[in-house]
């Protein structure tokens, strides 16, 4: 049998030190993502298979709506994804989604047409290395495919990163755009990935 100050020293660890742990380990994390978390995994590994970028994927999100299932941007777009409702239709027919079942702003639907989105993307650039590729397929996915595929075309066959980026803005792009449109990659796989590499994955350079 312990003694009492054994057990004391034990209550004391798990009041005090073991929710420090915790919160230690998830520090970089916002509360509201945790919740996602198991949902978020599943569908990365149904999408993308057991070794999915998982990290990058939570780092999307937090990125379009800091985990806001209810967030609505200024342009119109919905939900954790941030889909136009354009966008949002054109997904669900592809996918042989009724309108009941085409909710932007269902977290589970918004994860799925992420990550699904994200990999459609991704078959669709090319790069010399899978960050590269990512890379190229977040920037579709934020400014447009048809503008990354133009501006590609105008750098062939050189499709090394840095070469496509400086190209932005010299097809079909208004330079304007290429700040904000070469800066969304670069915050969620540089800067906010880190913080979610304790979920899975993540694509490094």
């Amino acid at each position: 049998m312990r003694s009492p100050r054994k057990i004391a020293r034990w209550a004391l660890w798990l009041v005090i030190v073991f929710p420090l742990l915790i919160g230690i380990a998830y520090a970089d994390a916002p509360r509201e993502a945790l919740r996602y978390q198991r949902d978020l995994t599943r569908t990365a590994h149904a999408t993308w298979g057991l070794d999915a970028p998982v990290a990058a994927f939570a780092a999307q999100i937090h990125q379009e709506s800091g985990w806001n299932p209810r967030a609505v941007s200024r342009v119109g777009a919905k939900g954790m994804a941030q889909f136009m409702p354009a966008t949002a239709r054109w997904w669900c027919d592809l996918n042989n989604l009724s309108a009941e079942e085409c909710q932007p702003t269902d977290p589970v639907w918004a994860m799925r047409a992420l990550v699904g989105y994200d990999r459609r993307l991704f078959e669709r650039v090319r790069g010399n290395s899978e960050f590269d590729r990512l890379w190229a397929a977040l920037r579709a996915y934020n400014g447009g495919l048809g503008h990354w595929q133009k501006e590609a075309a105008t750098v062939r066959p050189a499709l090394d990163r840095q070469t496509v980026d400086s190209a932005c803005g010299k097809a079909r792009r208004h330079i304007i755009h290429c700040p904000e449109n070469l800066g969304y990659p670069h915050r969620i796989l540089i800067v906010l990935q880190p913080r979610y590499l304790g979920w899975g994955r993540g694509v490094q350079t």
